[in-house]
């Protein structure tokens, strides 16, 4: 969707993510039936913090505290790495790489 809004794709997908974080918390806050006050609580922020993620600000939130409230809410949040294409790396450019000096 993002990329539709033609974002460069890595802030599309990042935004994404951002977003069905934002998704699956709220499912988590509607279903718990608690109030905001005692759901701000459990997930670890302040009430204002819990009402701007529950209506979708995006900008008020990095992937890094989506991650530690979705955590807090009880769910599990996995990262797929998927390599796009094969890019020819030359070990000596990594320090520590076989056959480097690594200084």
């Amino acid at each position: 969707m993002f990329r539709d809004l033609e974002f460069p794709e890595g802030e599309a997908r990042t935004l994404a993510l951002r977003s069905e974080l934002m998704i699956s918390v709220e499912k988590v806050v509607k279903e718990s039936r608690l109030t905001r006050a005692a759901a701000a609580r459990r997930l670890g922020i302040a009430q204002p913090r819990l009402d701007a993620l529950l209506r979708g600000k995006l900008g008020q939130f990095n992937l890094d505290a989506l991650v530690a409230i979705a955590g807090r809410a009880g769910l599990r949040v996995e990262l797929g790495i998927v390599r796009r294409r094969v890019v020819q790396l030359r070990p000596t450019s990594w320090h520590g790489a076989p056959g480097s000096s690594g200084k």
